[in-house]
């Protein structure tokens, strides 16, 4: 059964931290991490304190002026029904002859985890001009932090988008504004079968040393 991170109390304003801690664990879950197919996910879903821990040591990311531009909303419970009601009424819009059964698997995406957290990137204007692309890439961090943090303290996750990340209807739905997007959907649970390794990049292939 996962167990809540036993995390050290948040540091206060200016504190001197460490620039680097060597971690061994860390390392390993790096090297090892793997995301779980969202169709692998089940019961039971982190809990309100679980949450919590995670969003706090999500939130700690590259962020350049300190805009915190992103925002994230919890959904679970029944919630995740009315999040299902809204996917399927955006599916009849864009494809008005779209069949029923494609509408019921429409509105069962939100159930197949007990938690979703809807990572929004909110970019805020920045009079020193601090680059939107800047800020994207930011709450792109806070994604990738959620699934190393969830899966540290004994969560299944997943990132993905599908069509709702980008569709009008729904970003109206949850409340978004004009210059919001979704950075993705994070899913968590618990597997109920464990993920195989999937086909990894060649880092000699993607890495070279530029010397000018």
């Amino acid at each position: 059964m996962p167990i809540r991170a036993d995390l050290p109390p948040e540091p206060e304003f200016a504190a001197p931290l460490e620039a680097a801690r060597p971690s061994p664990d860390t390392l390993r879950l790096l090297a090892l991490r793997r995301s779980t197919p969202v169709k692998a996910l089940a019961e039971p879903g982190p809990s309100a304190e679980d949450l919590d821990a995670m969003l706090r040591l999500a939130m700690r990311v590259p962020d350049h002026r300190k805009l915190e531009p992103w925002r994230v909303l919890i959904i679970e419970g029944d919630a995740r029904l009315k999040l299902g009601q809204i996917l399927a009424a955006a599916r009849k819009l864009r494809d008005p002859d779209v069949t029923d059964e494609k509408l019921a698997e429409e509105m069962q995406l939100p159930l197949r985890a007990p938690v979703i957290l809807c990572v929004i990137s909110s970019p805020v204007h920045d009079a020193k001009k601090t680059p939107v692309w800047e800020q994207q890439l930011s709450s792109g961090a806070l994604c990738q932090n959620l699934l190393i943090a969830s899966q540290a303290m004994g969560w299944a996750g997943v990132w993905i988008t599908e069509d709702a990340a980008f569709d009008s209807h729904v970003h109206a739905a949850l409340g978004m504004h004009g210059h919001e997007q979704v950075a993705g959907f994070i899913y968590l649970g618990t597997a109920k079968e464990q993920p195989t390794e999937r086909q990894r990049p060649d880092v000699s292939a993607k890495a070279t040393r530029w010397t000018g």
